[in-house]
């Protein structure tokens, strides 16, 4: 399950998405490890407790669901996607939030790691950005080093994209040229007959006269 493509805009794709690091996971699978094992331990009590066994069995469920089901499904679906245009977070099982940054409105990309995160190579990401969204915090990412770099550089090639724009073309197809000649006759600058004789020059595949040339 990754970033759907229905959400991105026509040339945009994704460069990379991750969920939070995976030790987010280690307390819920310690929690899940504990309470499996209290529940499998009380069905080794005499059978006259058989009652006080299905009360622990149940206490032990019902106190897994915040401990251990919920972070994981909290972990599931919370995603980091950096497209070639903006930066995105979604989060939220039921009730969803999200944040997005334009690329070309990021000022400055910090990160931060604790030493134990250092081994674990994970950590924080410090986002600043101009407008509404001001400072926006990524935290218990995989890499935060490596993620800061990618970001600067798909800015950079995103600024660059942004002040070259589009190379313009020149419209050199007969149904570009027939709309020219078209504009022509709608100024008055051609007559209808002159129009139609260019019109099958071109259809017919024969050089037409070039069109009168416009009053000064």
């Amino acid at each position: 399950m990754g970033y759907p493509q229905r959400l991105l805009t026509e040339d945009e794709h994704v460069v990379r998405e991750f969920r939070p690091h995976w030790r987010m996971l280690f307390i819920p699978a310690a929690w899940t490890v504990l309470l499996v094992g209290v529940a499998v331990a009380t069905h080794f009590l005499p059978p006259e407790q058989q009652i006080f066994d299905w009360v622990i069995t149940a206490a032990a469920l019902i106190a897994w669901l915040p401990l251990g089901f919920y972070p994981f499904i909290q972990w599931w679906f919370t995603w980091y996607v950096l497209t070639n245009e903006r930066l995105i977070t979604r989060k939220g099982v039921l009730a969803r939030k999200g944040t997005e940054i334009p690329l070309e409105n990021i000022n400055d990309v910090q990160f931060s790691q604790t030493i134990l995160e250092r081994v674990l190579h994970s950590g924080d990401l410090l986002i600043e950005s101009a407008g509404t969204q001001g400072q926006s915090r990524f935290h218990n990412i995989p890499e935060p080093e490596q993620f800061q770099s990618l970001v600067y550089r798909i800015r950079e090639e995103r600024a660059r994209g942004l002040s070259t724009g589009p190379t313009p073309t020149v419209p050199t197809d007969t149904a570009s040229q027939l709309q020219q000649l078209a504009k022509l006759v709608e100024d008055g600058f051609l007559s209808r007959e002159e129009f139609e004789a260019q019109k099958r020059g071109l259809l017919g595949g024969e050089a037409p006269p070039p069109p009168p040339h416009t009053p000064q």
